[in-house]
């Protein structure tokens, strides 16, 4: 597995080697021993699993302190672009927004380290997305920014007039008003 660093800290893409015959293909999603050679070491302790259409706009979510996720994203079927809005206060990249295509067919991975916002889009008809926390969900520490906040201008490379949102999201702070303890 190939571990490439992006200009934020500890945002990581990760490219798995595919072995690929006339019967399809195999690679390893997740190998702890790899992980550790990288320097990365987490406990999952849980798995999440969505399926959207074309459209739909997940996000910009998060947890707080003491119940932040490191999140490993990638995508089983269809094609998303994946988002994330570094809330780390000490970091350079602080409010600055990192995106990427994922796929089935490229099978990149996101490594999204606590204190990031994470949301994404699907781009193609339909999507299924899995990612693995670090910590468990915790109701009473959820977070999020306004997907279509302003001062972030994010392309999601959906149509506004196609965007599914749900009420929850529309209703989210934009990012100078997000309650985040990073």
């Amino acid at each position: 597995m190939q571990f490439d660093s992006t200009a934020f800290e500890g945002l990581k893409v990760l490219t798995p080697r595919v072995f690929s015959d006339a019967r399809g293909y195999f690679f390893e999603s997740y190998n702890d021993q790899a992980f550790k050679q990288a320097g990365l070491q987490f406990n999952w302790v849980q798995d999440n699993q969505s399926h959207s259409s074309y459209g739909v706009i997940r996000g910009l979510h998060f947890q707080k302190n003491p119940s932040a996720q490191t999140k490993l994203v990638r995508v089983l079927q269809g094609e998303i672009l994946d988002v994330v809005v570094d809330l780390r206060k000490d970091q350079a990249t602080y409010g600055k927004v990192f995106s990427i295509v994922l796929s089935a067919d490229n099978k990149q991975q996101l490594l999204v380290p606590r204190g990031f916002a994470h949301g994404f889009s699907v781009l193609s008809e339909s999507a299924d997305v899995m990612y693995k926390c670090d910590g468990l969900y915790d109701k009473q520490s959820e977070g999020g920014i306004c997907f279509n906040d302003p001062a972030l201008a994010i392309d999601w490379k959906i149509p506004m007039d196609k965007a599914n949102v749900s009420e929850k999201d529309i209703i989210l702070p934009v990012f100078a008003d997000c309650d985040s303890n990073f």
